[in-house]
């Protein structure tokens, strides 16, 4: 996930192909920090959204539109008065930097040609955008930084425009054999950071990427380099310098299941175990990226809460089951102390009194055993004794094998909610999972009169290769609305076996049988959807949906089944189609 000058190179190169020539023909300032240039060129309108927030800056074309501010700002209002109608003639990007330069040509108050610069730099927390004339002097900036703020530099009205100050990186348009030899390849560091370290417009991912293709170890010291894999190095550099003069760019983003992991400006090829869609435009990828990582981030964030609570149950749970254990594991004594009573009532006689211990034949087994005694109670006393301990253990015994089974259908079903937060994707369904909580006792509903609260959460849609719907639940309520009402008898159901998971449903139709790969499709989806979705393989087990039997009083997502079969399978489910919700 890094905005590094190979990106902003794909960018440049759509906004000239774009923008070159066009006219300016709206300007916008909708936040303090973000521009949003509105260019009409070739009988198209095309819309150029640039941020310099310091948590996300960025710059690429947007079909959206942002509510603007009544009274435009100040720097709007400036840009406006310069530029408005204004002509792109030229758009770069110095030294593959994080620099992105727009000159414009205008007519100034007395109709002469004029022409002006608008410097992007997109450097995180130091991103600008400042408005230059053609002497080089800062005419304004959406940020203005004096020397109190910045020693190195200031960006002010009336001020020289200086560059960021570089940082002794070289751009790939200057690279070559000497210099590799002599700067990257003297460095004692690993492989990945000498790369990104000494060339500008690299990012650490797109370096890990240059050493994977040249099948290095990007954490391997640049020492440990052999002369075939410098060649081979050097070889991936000059490769990536030819794609980005070339613009055999690649637009992608790289997903692991439904989550953005990456995206880059070219294919990855370390990522080829993920899912990688290529899209039309860099402008696509940035858009689709942050907007889908937003989601993620902000279902995440609001379920933070009940996440706290699902986990601490989980934790309380653990122990408590863990300790029930332990007690039934000492239970086992029991049957010890029962024969020890027994053969007491039979060969206590031969006992004699303050005896610590008597030895004798245990007649279950032929053996001779040792019955330890207390020298100050008499032989029927000790078997008493014996018999007591039996009696305790028994009832403990016969207490704890309840006990120990509601705690693990407990441990499962808290699981099965723990999991249905990793999967969930809108507010719907964490509606739908708090309201489980609430309804198990884990959570207390606020207001006496509240309503429970009906989420509109469907379960997932996926379509086979050969043409069937496969459903999956995303929440224990959704597993027992899809297993016990939306599924018929001769439905096959699946699950990830023996751990927490979704049932997956596939609608048999009008079809007699499914063909194999949809069984195998399916089982891929249940394992996906289930705590082993990391794991290479997962057993998943399947029947038909007649089979499946809910017992009264059970909680929500728990079936029992006895006739049933069973398949590992790859939880990767990249290829399968979603097509909708249901």
């Amino acid at each position: 996930m890094a905005f590094d000058g190979v990106v902003i190179a794909n960018i440049v190169y759509d906004m000239n192909r774009l923008l070159t020539g066009g006219r300016i023909y709206k300007i916008y300032q909708p936040e303090a920090d973000e521009l949003l240039l509105v260019v009409k060129n070739n009988k198209e309108t095309y819309r150029l959204l640039i941020s310099a927030g310091a948590s996300l800056p960025l710059i690429y074309f947007t079909t959206k539109t942002k509510a603007n501010p009544m009274t435009a700002p100040n720097f709007c209002m400036l840009l406006r008065k310069y530029i408005s109608n204004g002509r792109i003639i030229e758009i770069t990007q110095p030294g593959m930097e994080r620099i992105v330069e727009i000159t414009i040509e205008h007519l100034n108050e007395l109709g002469d040609t004029c022409r002006k610069k608008m410097v992007i730099e997109i450097m995180g927390k130091h991103s600008n955008i400042i408005f230059i004339d053609e002497k080089n002097m800062i005419i304004d900036s959406i940020k203005h930084i004096s020397n109190q703020v910045s020693s190195v530099r200031e960006v002010l009205p009336g001020r020289t425009y200086i560059a960021p100050p570089g940082k002794g990186k070289i751009s790939l348009n200057d690279l070559s054999v000497e210099w590799m030899e002599n700067t990257l390849l003297v460095k004692p560091v690993s492989v990945q950071k000498a790369v990104y370290g000494s060339i500008s417009g690299i990012s650490p991912v797109l370096a890990n990427e240059i050493c994977y293709r040249a099948d290095i170890d990007g954490d391997s010291a640049v020492a440990s380099l052999t002369p075939v894999q410098q060649s081979s190095l050097y070889g991936e550099l000059v490769r990536l310098k030819n794609q980005i003069e070339t613009h055999a760019f690649s637009p992608n983003i790289i997903y692991e299941g439904k989550a953005p992991k990456e995206f880059g400006a070219f294919t990855f090829s370390m990522f080829s175990d993920l899912t990688t869609e290529e899209y039309p435009s860099i402008s696509e990828v940035l858009e689709t990226f942050y907007a889908q990582k937003e989601v993620v981030t902000r279902i995440r964030q609001k379920s933070v809460d009940l996440r706290h609570i699902v986990q601490n149950a989980l934790e309380r749970t653990a122990k408590k089951y863990d300790l029930q254990l332990k007690q039934l594991k000492d239970t086992d004594k029991k049957e010890k102390y029962k024969i020890y009573g027994e053969l007491l009532h039979t060969y206590g006689y031969e006992a004699a009194p303050h005896q610590k211990e008597l030895k004798c034949i245990n007649y279950y087994d032929g053996k001779e055993i040792t019955i330890p005694l207390d020298p100050d109670l008499n032989a029927m006393e000790n078997a008493k004794k014996y018999f007591d301990r039996y009696g305790k253990l028994k009832r403990t015994y016969e207490a704890l094998s309840t006990l120990t089974k509601e705690t693990f259908a407990e441990l499962s079903h808290l699981e099965s909610v723990s999991n249905a937060l990793e999967i969930a994707r809108d507010e719907n369904d964490l509606a739908m999972i708090k309201e489980e909580l609430i309804e198990c006792g884990y959570m207390k509903r606020h207001g006496r009169n509240q309503k429970k609260r009906q989420g509109k959460s469907k379960p997932l849609h996926y379509i086979s290769s050969d043409g069937f719907h496969m459903y999956v639940g995303k929440n224990n309520f959704q597993n027992d609305e899809l297993s016990f009402k939306f599924a018929n008898g001769k439905d096959m159901w699946f699950h990830a076996k023996k751990m927490a998971g979704s049932h997956v449903i596939v609608k048999l139709g009008t079809a007699n049988e499914l063909p194999d790969r949809t069984y195998e499709e399916a089982a891929r989806l249940a394992a996906h959807y289930s705590k082993g979705k990391n794991a290479p393989k997962v057993e998943v087990d399947y029947t038909e949906r007649r089979n499946l039997k809910k017992p009264p009083q059970s909680k929500p997502g728990y079936v029992i089944y006895h006739t049933n079969y069973s398949m590992l399978i790859d939880p990767d489910i990249s290829g399968i189609k979603e097509i909708s919700d249901l």
